[in-house]
């Protein structure tokens, strides 16, 4: 097992960079972007030399006879066959989502979906990897509930429900399913019930271990990881909570920037319980308390992640847990400002390094970078409220961003690591300071 010294050097300059943030630093809203220029359109204001397209919206006809479900939610980024890109996508929606669920008139539930009364689910989006253009779309998985985030797997998409039940109580939910990013159809559901049941939020995967960490979406929630048995097994394991050492149901809300605590695991015995009482399980154990934790991703060793309304004015902490040597959890950020930082959300790995997430917290939401220094600064903002979804294409090239009430999952291009990528759907200022093209590869 490496040291903690000799992982930091493993990892590069990146992870080295996250370590200096400490109990001096503060992260402050900055301008690394420059200023936004607005948008005529009024959908997604963005810096200088950035530009972004419509990729579909709802309701809009699908390849497979289905129509794009409203809502749409958590989303990665898969390398696909033959110069492609595929887009995984969830849509937030309920049951009571009638209208806002994949059946255009006088379709059914097919025989694969989940339960014939959810409207919730996935759909993929093939892309050109060079032009960004749309080549199809389908649904993967029909009949679930309110698939909020969840998190690419080295399996496929893992997608997570919220709630727990629908109205009758007839069809279990709660859970998270595993969705193959080949499936050109409609697939019968894959449910993972060893990865809890509970209101699920997101997911990420160690794929040195193929350890799965995942959030939890309650006030009183809790981290979890599942740890298969065997590595080559990656759903047949146990399921433990985040516990601090030495403090039973620790608090993490109260924690200021740059405190560090050492962690532990606590076995959850029943990780698919009759009602909502997982955590209850797991805090009776000793696991620590996240208010709303959300988004969250691997990179380097460490799991990065959001409690949406954590922290001292209850608008968001951004968490960093390093699973090395027993692991220690460190807040990085949280948000004394809602104009610095209101109710992040989704979050993801830049082609830096550094982190992007997503703000839910009102009427106006940003996209935020937060770099290695510790610095946030604003890249995009809305006031279609809000935005979810943010991945990038695996070379870095391309962002992918969804914009939830208005149905719309968008490609920004610009430069993001190099040069600039070429103007999509963009504002004339920014069709000027970018060149012709949308390359995304």
């Amino acid at each position: 097992m490496l040291t903690r010294r000799e992982f930091l050097t493993a990892a590069g300059v990146t992870a080295l960079c996250f370590t200096a943030l400490g109990r001096s630093r503060r992260a402050q809203a900055g301008g690394r972007w420059g200023a936004l220029i607005p948008d005529p359109e009024r959908i997604l204001d963005l810096p200088a030399g950035f530009s972004y397209r419509i990729l579909e919206h709802a309701h809009a006809p699908m390849s497979d006879g289905y129509q794009v479900p409203a809502r749409p939610d958590g989303m990665a980024c898969f390398t696909g066959p033959n110069g492609t890109l595929i887009l995984m996508r969830n849509h937030e929606n309920g049951p009571d989502a009638v209208n806002d669920g994949p059946y255009v008139d006088g379709q059914v539930a097919p025989p694969e979906a989940y339960d014939p009364n959810a409207m919730g689910g996935v759909s993929r989006l093939v892309l050109d990897a060079t032009t960004c253009e749309r080549i199809s779309s389908n649904m993967v998985l029909i009949g679930t509930s309110r698939n909020c985030a969840g998190g690419p797997s080295p399996w496929g998409w893992l997608s997570c429900e919220e709630p727990m039940n629908d109205p009758t109580g007839e069809f279990p939910h709660g859970y998270v399913f595993l969705c193959p990013i080949d499936a050109d159809s409609v697939r019968p559901p894959d449910r993972k019930p060893g990865f809890g049941r509970c209101n699920h939020e997101a997911a990420a995967v160690d794929p040195s271990t193929n350890i799965t960490y995942l959030t939890e979406d309650r006030q009183d929630s809790c981290l979890y990881r599942f740890v298969p048995t065997v590595a080559s097994e990656p759903f047949v394991g146990k399921l433990q909570a985040l516990a601090v050492v030495g403090q039973p149901r620790f608090q993490t809300s109260t924690m200021a920037v740059g405190d560090m605590v050492d962690i532990e695991w606590v076995d959850i015995a029943e990780p698919d319980p009759t009602d909502d009482s997982l955590r209850n399980a797991a805090q009776a154990e000793g696991a620590a308390v996240i208010v709303r934790g959300e988004g969250i991703c691997f990179f380097a060793g460490q799991v990065f992640f959001t409690a949406t309304t954590g922290g001292p004015i209850g608008k968001g902490q951004i968490f960093r847990l390093i699973v090395i040597e027993g692991g220690t959890l460190e807040l990085l950020v949280h948000s004394e400002d809602p104009a610095m930082l209101d109710m992040p959300d989704n979050l993801t790995i830049a082609p830096s390094g550094e982190l992007v997430m997503v703000e839910d917290g009102g009427m106006v939401n940003s996209i935020r970078w937060l770099s290695a220094e510790g610095q946030l600064s604003e890249f995009g903002r809305t006031s279609r409220m809000e935005l979810a979804g943010i991945c990038f294409s695996p070379d870095g090239r391309a962002m992918f961003v969804n914009l939830q009430q208005e149905g719309l999952t968008l490609v920004i291009t610009g430069p993001f690591g190099g040069e600039s990528e070429g103007p999509a759907h963009a504002p004339q200022e920014r069709a000027d300071e970018a060149s012709a093209g949308c390359a995304c590869v």
